[in-house]
């Protein structure tokens, strides 16, 4: 075969590749123009197997498309979602969250079925129609404390606000508000070293006392203690108060906050003490009505993250007794430099030493899985990571299990059921920290690490976790369901 020949055939594979490539992309633009006005003129968000899709390029829309296609074992494309989102624009339909992935996956059977978009759609979505339903009111929220949750709070609530028809966050409450002081906070929300820039646009309105952020304008109010505001004064009305400054953590210490004017609810972002209920979304959160609760814990990000995992083997399998060991991002409670601290070794330099120290993890999943009650000691170490942790849960099981019974039965935890949003299951090779940083589930499921032992009574899980925006985004979950807010979803 001569020079030219083989030049010629690799240049139409070439060119052959890079069209299709093109093609996709035109696709995915058509796809993001959709996302967007679903989005802001009826309040329908597209996601795509728990990813969100509405601030993506169109690289990253390409990509998660590849990913679904891996989970489920389906050629999923864009072409394929594209036609399911161009149904959706045709139907009538109520505020809602749907997995577009998890709707092509299964249009795909049914268009081999000889069945159209449309009667498909109409079959398993039909009942999602406007018709005969009233809109909620949205929740009012204020941010009691502006710290690293504070801060990622205040940023999700605007990029998840819309149309404005569920959390609407109206102000955040600090020791002070001095000029300086809103200045400072403006550059700590506009920049993180972590999380990376804000997208969009953020003033400090010295005049409002506010920050604008991406037109909201978010009222920065000073209080030395939860029941000193009046926020009806600022036209706040049975707001949803989410305490992340860790201060109070029982009764007495977070019903302050209803003794102020404006406030219906109170949400705590740590372990609640007494008879708090303490709640990791997707696990027992249907376990408590929010008619007959004031006060609410979101528990920690070290529980949000095992709860979920634990929910199914317990389920499937059945626990025995089990250890769990926490390699935990250090936090602002430990020191730069070594220095005094009221506990021991974490006063010893952050930066630079894995430190032990110890958590309540073990006993707290108690509190959301009953079952669990006395089966599991934990422990933690700090290392010196910003952030993203990992747990490994030791488990004794009830029932003899093979590695493939393990991994299918997260697998099918992660992409159905009522943990798809806590769970995301990774086949990644190449799993470290740093690629767990932004991951909006609860929980990252190791499959490549899981260990069962030769007996099949033993094994051992590895857990990662955002132990910043992971768990903010399992706080909003639950702010939703407390304030009454969800919409109708499909994933």
């Amino acid at each position: 075969m001569s020079i030219d020949t083989i030049a010629s055939k690799s240049n139409g594979t070439y060119e052959a590749d890079l069209n299709n490539w093109i093609d996709r992309e035109k696709a995915a633009i058509k796809l993001m123009s959709i996302i967007g006005n679903l989005r802001y003129d009826r309040a329908i968000e597209l996601i795509i197997f728990r990813n969100q899709l509405h601030d993506c390029n169109v690289g990253e829309i390409l990509a998660y498309h590849e990913y679904a296609r891996k989970m489920v074992n389906k050629p999923i494309t864009i072409f394929d979602s594209l036609e399911i989102a161009e149904g959706l624009v045709r139907m009538e339909l109520a505020p809602a969250k749907l997995d577009l992935g998890k709707l092509t996956h299964e249009w795909l059977e049914a268009k081999a079925a000889g069945q159209t978009v449309d009667a498909f759609l109409n079959t398993t979505i039909g009942t999602f129609k406007m018709e005969g339903r009233e809109a909620s009111a949205p929740q009012d929220v204020v941010l009691y404390g502006f710290g690293r949750i504070g801060r990622l709070a205040a940023r999700e609530l605007i990029s998840q606000s819309a149309k404005g028809d569920q959390l609407r966050l109206r102000a955040i409450v600090t020791r002070s508000n001095s000029d300086m002081d809103i200045y400072k906070r403006a550059d700590l929300l506009r920049t993180d070293s972590i999380h990376g820039p804000f997208p969009g646009t953020i003033e400090a309105s010295i005049e409002k006392k506010a920050l604008i952020i991406n037109g909201h304008t978010v009222l920065l109010i000073a209080a030395n203690n939860p029941d000193e505001v009046d926020y009806t004064s600022y036209g706040i009305n049975d707001a949803l108060v989410i305490d992340n400054t860790g201060v109070w953590r029982d009764a007495a210490g977070l019903s302050m906050h209803l003794k102020s004017k404006g406030v219906s609810k109170v949400m705590l972002t740590a372990p609640g003490k007494g008879d708090i209920p303490n709640i990791v979304h997707g696990v027992n959160h249907l376990s408590f009505n929010p008619d007959d609760h004031k006060i609410w814990s979101a528990a920690s990000c070290t529980t949000n993250a095992i709860s979920p995992v634990l929910a199914v083997i317990e389920a499937k399998f059945g626990v025995e007794k089990g250890h769990i060991e926490t390699i935990h991002a250090y936090t602002n409670d430990q020191n730069l430099l070594d220095n005094y601290h009221k506990k021991y070794r974490r006063g010893r330099s952050a930066a630079t030493n894995m430190v032990i120290t110890e958590t309540g993890a073990g006993s707290a999943v108690a509190k959301v899985i009953p079952t669990l009650g006395g089966k599991l000691t934990s422990n933690a170490v700090r290392v010196p990571v910003p952030d993203g942790s990992l747990a490994i849960l030791n488990l004794t099981l009830k029932t003899k299990v093979s590695l493939e019974d393990i991994d299918a039965a997260m697998k099918d935890a992660a992409l159905n059921g009522d943990l798809v949003e806590q769970i995301r299951y990774s086949t990644s090779h190449e799993l470290v920290s740093s690629d767990v940083v932004g991951d909006s589930c609860a929980s990252i499921y190791d499959s490549k690490a899981t260990i069962v032992a030769p007996d099949g009574m033993n094994i051992v899980i590895y857990a990662w976790y955002d132990n910043e925006y992971g768990y903010t985004r399992q706080v909003l979950r639950l702010s939703k369901y407390v304030s009454k807010v969800r919409r109708l979803h499909y994933y």
